[in-house]
């Protein structure tokens, strides 16, 4: 089994709030700052996105990637790849945890395999950059209040 990096954030809002902004898909460009384009391809009886196509640009690696998301209950998220031209396999997670007083814990996961040979400690390292600054970009997008 492949090994995943995961990373927790309180962030000052319900989980209502803070899964209502991870939902909305078309406001990804404004608030992560690798996701340039994001499209809602299909969604389910709810509305809620099944499959999404995002164009990322992290530097070096820029990619155009289609995943598909699996929702569990009003506070959690899981996603797999679809298809990507950088990616063997991607999939992740947002789990929601009231934390008291209006706030929410949410834990992110992220396991990430690239077509490319890359050192595993590499891969890690690179994927917890990933968790943290989309973390940090969340707990930000929520706590502005922006909509």
């Amino acid at each position: 089994m492949a090994e995943h990096t995961s990373s927790s954030i309180t962030i000052e809002a319900a989980p209502a709030d803070v899964m209502g902004v991870i939902a909305d898909f078309a406001r990804y460009p404004d608030w992560t700052g690798e996701v340039k384009e994001a499209e809602v391809l299909q969604t389910d009886a709810q509305g809620r996105a099944e499959q999404v196509r995002l164009v990322m640009d992290a530097g070096a690696i820029k990619d155009d990637q289609v995943l598909a998301y699996t929702w569990s209950g009003q506070n959690e998220v899981s996603w797999t790849l679809v298809k990507s031209q950088m990616l063997r396999s991607l999939d992740g997670s947002y789990i929601l945890k009231p934390a008291g007083a209006g706030a929410t814990e949410v834990t992110y996961r992220l396991t990430v395999d690239v077509k490319i040979p890359m050192l595993g400690m590499i891969k890690r390292k690179a994927e917890k950059v990933i968790i943290d600054r989309a973390l940090a970009g969340l707990k930000k997008r929520v706590e502005s209040g922006e909509k």
